[in-house]
């Protein structure tokens, strides 16, 4: 049956899962206090009805429509190769089924986070009447129900999988990283092409073409856009954040028993990053109750940075305890060299320090108070033009510093163990595992945002009196603070995700060898290698491109359709008369579930062409490339993205002319530009790193088989023999017909989702 447990590595893996349960339990508490604060009991109730309705719709409807998917590709998961171990449970039956568990958790708390928050706003809302403070409160005590439920499930899936099969674990939880990143993947695109069809469509009409604010009740695509910040910032986000969670710690878990075999240390290697998990829970949860204002005039985002800073605090001690006590009499495998205890915290703390340099360079580019913004805003002046030519440039050269801070982290990790071998690679793992250990704050900054975003739209569009100027001008200053809370955990999402990839790049070459055969060796100054590598930098811009142009689409869709009821309801532009809201929620529904086929298909079936035509060796230079091309494009996007929407924000604060004027009108064309940059593309491409990553470590013994050109590991070089087989041309053509298909499908002219029955 394997490996023994330590009587202490018994301990510690109940003590996991108790943690687990507990910070599921804290959500659960956390969700019934929400609960408890009344609503405002008048229109804003309506509208915040409609909102959740909208919001649950869309999502049952995606997770039907992916369903199909999701069930066929579990199939296929029982009949990939994989080692059996004697005295186990089947690994292949056991990996589909962490896959249904990985898409299930990562599909519960995206929809369980949404559905709290379209609850909140108005309680929010209402709370804003009454104090500043309760109103922050309720809103990152809701946002923080999505972050415990993703610390919860993240760490709970990782130890069941441990307790059943030990030290082979790590293929089972291939499954469970899988399930989730397919989620994530299908929730970004989906709920990023909804909420931003809706945003660019209730911009372009309502803000340059009519002249009336943001949340107009008059124009018809506001319940849209308050519905899509929902499907897309909070199940998106926690979805997202979630599959990281996950994929770091199945890459953390097998390089940890690669760098620290189990047959001579026990299980300190596996465990030690389920324990930093644990840690992060109870960190998360003091955290929590730090998030409170020190008066009424302290701003809510020193009472956020607050609240993570405590949790930052209380995890570090607790790691430098957890290593002194658990992580002592460990060699580096390389060079048989002692590994001193403290090496380890000092590696998740690289990972603690990406994430804190990601939110200040995150902040420092997006920030209404900083130079990017500032200076954008300026540019505004001269037209739109001048403007995105700022708003470019600004986004590039966030992604250096963002891609210098990430190398300074990894250099961190690998240099401090003396070594290039796998053990450094482990404490790049770590370094992954500390960024994403205060994942309860994190998730809980991100639904802050849509939370007080939906908060001030209610106040906007509710008819009664029932807001004061003080309540609305607390929801206005939340929704400012908000932007920014997305925008640092969009920048933290980007880098976990390229953390985690690095780690799992690391892991596909490992994972040969941990099933019994040859270490893969990677040469770039190999011509198919690199070809792979040219190949992987490539699918990143196709996949940003079909992920923009469906915006483009749809948005237009929706243009026409606030413009037609305009001009054709009586008195709607009066305000005697209310819009038909469900028709632009049909055409951000109808515009999302359309793209979800062939970016899923792009995602999973172009890493596989390249494995199975070109080699695994071919495989792993596709995936270096795809790493770097997607972080160098998503910071980009994203960052450029909100400092256009904080450029217009600025504007409407009243700079260079305020609202109407021409400044005014040329921010908001920026701020449409960005909008699917940072809400659709570059978000997308966290997942979709991922998928690939993951996909290749589940075909890759496989691809090792049947591929049309073999690799064979020799001294000095690797060589490449063409080796054509029946099966490999056939999973070959198979796969070059569905990319052909899924390509086409992108691209045909479908009817207009504006003419719906």
């Amino acid at each position: 049956m394997g490996i023994e447990l330590t009587t202490l590595d018994l301990n510690f893996t109940w003590m996991i899962v108790v943690i687990s349960i507990a910070g599921l339990i804290y959500a659960v508490l956390l969700a019934r206090q929400t609960m408890k604060h009344p609503t405002t009991g008048g229109d804003a109730d309506r509208i915040s009805n409609a909102i959740r309705a909208g919001a649950n719709s869309y999502l049952r409807k995606q997770l039907i429509s992916i369903g199909v998917m999701v069930a066929i590709l579990a199939a296929i998961l029982i009949m990939l190769p994989a080692h059996q171990p004697e005295g186990f449970p089947s690994i292949r039956f056991g990996r589909m089924l962490a896959f249904l568990m990985g898409a299930s958790f990562s599909a519960s708390v995206g929809y369980a986070g949404m559905n709290i928050a379209t609850r909140a706003n108005v309680r929010v809302a209402a709370a804003a009447n009454k104090s500043f403070g309760q109103a922050l409160k309720i809103a990152y005590r809701g946002g923080t129900v999505a972050g415990m439920l993703t610390d919860g499930l993240g760490l709970l899936g990782g130890i069941i999988a441990f307790i059943i099969f030990r030290e082979w674990a790590f293929e089972v939880l291939l499954g469970f990283g899988f399930g989730g990143t397919l989620i994530a993947l299908f929730y970004r695109v989906g709920g990023g092409i909804y909420t931003k069809a809706a945003d660019v469509g209730a911009d372009l009409v309502g803000k340059i073409e009519k002249g009336i604010p943001e949340d107009d009740p008059r124009n018809a695509a506001v319940v849209a856009d308050l519905v899509g910040d929902n499907v897309g910032d909070c199940a998106g986000m926690a979805a997202d954040i979630f599959e990281s969670y996950e994929v770091t710690e199945v890459s953390a878990m097998i390089l940890g028993l690669a760098a620290f075999p189990p047959a001579i240390y026990g299980f300190k290697g596996v465990l030690f990053p389920l324990m930093v998990r644990a840690i992060g829970v109870l960190s998360s949860i003091i955290g929590t109750y730090a998030v409170r204002l020190r008066g009424e005039k302290e701003g809510a985002m020193k009472a956020i940075n607050r609240g993570y800073t405590t949790s930052a605090t209380a995890s570090i001690i607790g790691f430098f305890v957890l290593s002194f006590f658990y992580m002592q009499g460990l060699a580096d495998i390389n060079t048989g060299l002692a590994v001193v205890w403290w090496k380890f915290p000092i590696a998740i703390m690289a990972g603690i320090g990406l994430a804190v340099s990601t939110n200040f360079l995150t902040e420092h580019f997006t920030s209404v108070e900083a130079g990017p913004v500032k200076g954008m805003s300026k540019a505004c002046q001269t037209g739109a033009a001048t403007n995105l030519l700022e708003g470019i440039a600004v986004g590039y050269e966030s992604s250096v510093w963002a891609i210098i801070s990430i190398a300074v982290s990894i250099f961190v990790s690998v240099i401090i163990f003396g070594s290039l071998g796998v053990t450094a690679f482990y404490g790049v793992a770590l370094c992954g595992i500390g960024q994403l250990t205060l994942t309860g704050n994190n998730v809980a900054m991100d639904t802050f945002g849509p939370i007080a975003d939906n908060a001030q739209g209610l106040a906007e569009m509710s008819k009664d009196d029932y807001f004061t100027p003080q309540a609305q001008s607390v929801l206005a200053d939340m929704d400012s603070v908000g932007n920014t809370t997305k925008a640092v955990t969009k920048g933290i999402a980007i880098a976990s995700a390229v953390i985690a990839a690095v780690s799992l790049f690391r892991s596909y070459i490992e994972l040969p060898l941990l099933l019994g055969g040859e270490l893969l060796i990677l040469d770039l100054s190999v011509p198919l290698i690199f070809i792979g590598l040219l190949i992987g930098g490539a699918v990143p811009l196709l996949f940003s491109a079909i992920c923009i142009k469906a915006v483009g689409k749809a948005a237009a869709k929706m243009i026409r359709e606030v413009r037609r009821q305009f001009a054709e309801i009586p008195g709607l532009w009066e305000g005697t008369a209310d819009p038909d809201y469900e028709r632009c929620v049909a055409i951000s529904t109808r515009a999302a579930q359309k793209e979800l086929l062939p970016l899923g298909i792009l995602a999973i079936a172009t890493p596989l062409l390249v494995g199975f035509l070109l080699s695994g060796a071919a495989l792993g230079g596709f995936l270096g490339g795809a790493i770097i091309a997607s972080q160098l494009l998503a910071v980009f996007m994203a960052n450029a993205g909100g400092a256009f929407d904080n450029a217009k924000k600025s504007i409407e604060d009243g700079l260079f002319g305020g609202k109407g004027s021409d400044a005014h009108k040329a921010a908001v064309i920026g701020d449409t530009v960005g909008d699917p940059l940072k809400d659709t593309a570059g978000p997308a491409l966290n997942p979709m790193m991922k998928v690939i990553n993951l996909i290749a470590l589940l075909v890759g013994p496989l691809v090792l088989q049947v591929s049309l050109i073999g690799y064979v590991a020799a001294d000095p070089v690797a060589i490449f023999v063409f080796n054509p087989t029946a099966l490999g041309i056939a999973i070959v053509l198979a796969l070059t017909i569905v990319i052909a298909f899924a390509m086409w499908y992108s691209k045909r002219e479908t009817e207009d989702i504006a003419d719906l029955g």
